[in-house]
């Protein structure tokens, strides 16, 4: 959502090529989404498996929703309507960070890729640091990166591939997340 901000900054400076509106749907989809997001987090907050798993299904409906919305629109954002794809991605997103946030993994933060960055580096022996835990800190920065690099080169072929793509993951994903967090297993219980 940095990314919406700067650009509403932009757009209202006049910048060309950049929507205001889109922006503002854009920020309002994710604001709502955090909130359910957050009753999630409530709702499933002695198990830490279902947590996620809950909130991916959730994310899958609206992904399923934005899929269904590219194809009828032939595969173009021009054909689709674009605000219904905002509203469905932003409130996925919202929900997820929201989860995210509420999960509270030590140094895996989702949406500051600059912070964890700056963790790494300035934590570094160069730095005279102690360099706790690396390679948490190395594979959600590596992580972004081959999501980028994937989703590009999917989005070469279709914009419906890359929500195809995000919805399989998401589904088999929270699949997963449901069947390992079965009643009483350790790994799932709330700190």
């Amino acid at each position: 959502m940095t990314g919406n901000v700067v650009f509403l900054g932009f757009a209202l400076a006049g910048a060309e090529g950049l929507s205001a509106l889109a922006s503002v749907v854009s920020l309002v989809a994710f604001l709502t989404g955090a909130p359910a997001g957050g009753r999630f987090g409530v709702r499933f907050a002695v198990h830490r498996g279902r947590l996620p798993a809950s909130a991916m299904a959730a994310q899958a409906v609206l992904f399923a929703g934005a899929l269904g919305t590219i194809v009828a629109g032939h595969d173009k954002v021009g054909a689709a309507d674009p605000y219904t794809l905002i509203v469905l991605l932003g409130l996925a997103m919202g929900l997820r960070n929201a989860v995210a946030r509420r999960l509270g993994v030590p140094d895996l933060t989702t949406t500051v890729l600059t912070l964890t960055l700056t963790g790494l580096a300035a934590d570094s022996g160069p730095a005279c640091g102690a360099a706790p835990r690396p390679g948490r800190r190395i594979l959600p920065v590596l992580a972004m990166f081959l999501s980028a690099l994937v989703g590009a080169v999917l989005l070469k072929i279709g914009l419906s591939l890359v929500l195809a793509v995000a919805l399989a993951l998401l589904t088999t994903g929270a699949a997963i997340l449901w069947r390992l967090s079965v009643p009483g297993a350790g790994w799932a219980a709330a700190p």
